[in-house]
């Protein structure tokens, strides 16, 4: 599906208040609202928008432990690695990305004694040969 400039901008208002109404985003972008309903229900049905999420506050986020960690797996294991990964609750993303390491993964934990034992269950995992582990002090920019 190609995106035009106004599917792009809408994308854009819908990463940063996706709770805003149709009538806020028909004015943002200077059209009606069965403009912006034709093209909600057009990205949706393409699964170019998937679902609506809930994003968490500042204080929030604020109060957790969150890091990427970079994971070099066996080979024949990524599969088994990727689903022991699966079945952490504190783990929120698992990213394959090219070049020395195999995945980034996300990570929340309430505190840094549950951050430290969950890298030591992820280290235990049978497959994971080695783990970098990168501590998220800020967060500049996220849509």
């Amino acid at each position: 599906m190609t995106l035009d400039e106004m599917d792009e901008r809408l994308l854009t208002l819908l990463r940063d208040d996706a709770r805003q109404t149709i009538a806020q985003l028909a004015k943002e972008l200077g059209t009606s609202r069965g403009q912006i309903y034709s093209r909600l229900a057009r990205l949706e049905e393409a699964n170019v928008v998937a679902g609506y999420t809930v994003r968490l506050g500042d204080a929030f986020i604020a109060s957790r432990i969150r890091a990427h960690l970079m994971i070099k797996s066996q080979p024949r294991l990524h599969r088994d690695v990727e689903q022991a990964l699966a079945h952490f609750p504190q783990v929120q993303a698992i990213h394959a990305i090219s070049g020395e390491y195999d995945m980034i993964i996300m990570i929340e934990a309430d505190d840094t004694v549950q951050l430290n034992e969950l890298l030591d269950e992820i280290g235990m995992i049978d497959g994971v040969q080695h783990t970098v582990t990168s501590l998220i002090l800020a967060t500049k920019l996220e849509r």
